[in-house]
């Protein structure tokens, strides 16, 4: 997957100012697909080049801020690569080499560095649950809205998977230690 379709996304889903689609990006799609504020902007001026979206400037915002429409090339791109095949996620994390490591040299103490991770985990699987609660409470959503929370649910199903697994490596890890 590009970041240009990950923006082109997020512009159609709301037009906006490359600062507020850095904000909603961070706080949306940035869950499963990172970009910093530079590759955005760039990536923004790359899709206008390429006639994907359009920006005009916007009238009482502060020198240079642009507001960016998708056009129909950036809609029709959206579309064709939406019915592309796509490889299945595949896990790469360096956390598996170094267990690997681990298994070949010997123990190299690895059990406060999964006790941090296990602490991220648990973090975030608190945050999807938070917006669970907060913006999925309703029944009866509408079809983008069970979409989105579709997503959701792809990441808290992730994150539970995180957290048991990295318990599990953790209770290895120290059963291991006091050998």
């Amino acid at each position: 997957m590009s970041l240009q379709h990950a923006l082109l996304t997020s512009i159609v889903e709301k037009p906006c100012s490359g600062y507020e689609l850095a904000r909603r990006f961070d706080k949306s799609i940035g869950y499963f697909w990172h970009a910093t504020h530079q590759q955005i902007y760039r990536e923004l001026a790359r899709m206008e080049e390429q006639g994907w979206v359009s920006s005009v400037e916007v009238e009482g915002g502060r020198a240079g801020k642009r507001k960016f429409n998708v056009l129909a090339a950036g809609k029709k791109e959206l579309r064709r690569w939406a019915s592309e095949q796509s490889e299945p996620f595949r896990l790469r994390d360096e956390m598996m080499v170094k267990l690997r490591a681990d298994a070949a040299v010997g123990p190299l103490g690895l059990a406060d560095e999964f006790e941090r991770r296990l602490r991220l985990h648990e973090q975030e699987l608190q945050t999807y649950r938070e917006i669970e609660q907060r913006d999925f409470s309703d029944s009866d959503m509408p079809r983008e809205t069970q979409i989105h929370y579709l997503i959701l649910k792809a990441g808290i199903a992730f994150e539970e998977g995180r957290v048991q697994w990295t318990k599990e490596a953790l209770k290895m890890l120290k059963q291991e230690a006091s050998t």
